[in-house]
């Protein structure tokens, strides 16, 4: 049986051997505290976390097939095995201090090892790992937050999203952009039932800087469908627009359900600011 987990993976995370009791530690990354059911474990004097952490807050791929585990970012490969501390890093083994483990159905590995070889910033204070990864850059400048807009009939929320890791995977999926198009002849926030072709406002993504200014804008745009078929021939479901390029690009529904995923990821794992919410 094969299990596959994409995704996000925030890059290097928890960390390491430190005398304090592992469910009394508190993990930060990017100076947010990360939300998780289950609390990390010590073994052998190292800290242990849940795979499923790993795979929804990590700048990396997760695949997991029997008992072997393979973590993959960038040029960087890790191949570990349940039950055993030898473990694969680019084609060459290495010995680790504790080896993963499976409890209550879930699967449990190191931290400090994994956060060494993704390369970040890992310190401890008081009961605190925190760990500070390698921002986005757009434009040469460090994105700080991803701010996320959507409007309802009575109202619209405003939510910040947190967390370099995220910031990088949203900013690939918007990379993800099929052919360039015209731009449709009526779109707005609202639905528009009179024109058959008219597109409606699904999101608005800005990726900010340091300073608060956006660096890059993104909106998409979903089909109205309330009209017959026929009317609606020819017209994608889903288009893209870079804001900063005035440009309108295809986007895949399969897109737009990726961006949703991470959002929500970001939300239960503590990433996420409602900034404003005016729904009635």
């Amino acid at each position: 049986m094969k299990k596959v987990f994409t995704g996000l993976l925030l890059t290097s995370m928890f960390f390491v051997a430190f005398p304090a009791d592992a469910a009394t530690t508190q993990i930060k990354i990017d100076d947010v505290i990360v939300k998780s059911d289950t609390a990390p474990e010590q073994r052998s004097n190292r800290i242990m976390v849940p795979l499923r952490v790993i795979s929804e807050n990590l700048g990396a791929q997760v695949h997991w097939k029997d008992s072997q585990i393979t973590l993959a970012m960038n040029k960087t490969l890790i191949v570990l095995n349940l039950n055993n501390k030898t473990v694969m890093k680019n084609d060459k083994t290495e010995q680790l201090d504790v080896q993963p483990y499976m409890k209550n159905n879930r699967t449990y590995v190191p931290i400090r090892f994994i956060a060494e070889t993704f390369g970040s910033q890992v310190q401890y204070n008081q009961g605190t790992v925190s760990i500070t990864s390698e921002p986005l850059l757009l434009d040469n400048k460090k994105i700080k937050a991803l701010r996320y807009e959507y409007q309802m009939t009575m109202g619209g929320v405003i939510q910040d999203i947190k967390g370099n890791a995220y910031h990088k995977a949203l900013y690939q999926v918007f990379q993800q952009k099929g052919n360039k198009v015209e731009a449709p002849k009526e779109y707005s926030w609202q639905i528009n039932l009179d024109i058959p072709g008219s597109y409606s406002k699904r999101g608005q993504y800005r990726f900010m800087s340091d300073d608060t200014n956006t660096v890059k804008q993104f909106d998409i745009y979903s089909l109205n469908t309330a009209f017959p078929d026929e009317l609606l021939q020819g017209h994608p479901h889903h288009l893209l627009h870079d804001v900063f390029e005035d440009s309108w690009y295809i986007f895949t529904d399969q897109a737009v359900q990726s961006i949703k995923q991470l959002i929500n990821n970001a939300a239960t794992n503590g990433f996420s600011t409602i900034i404003s919410n005016t729904v009635a």
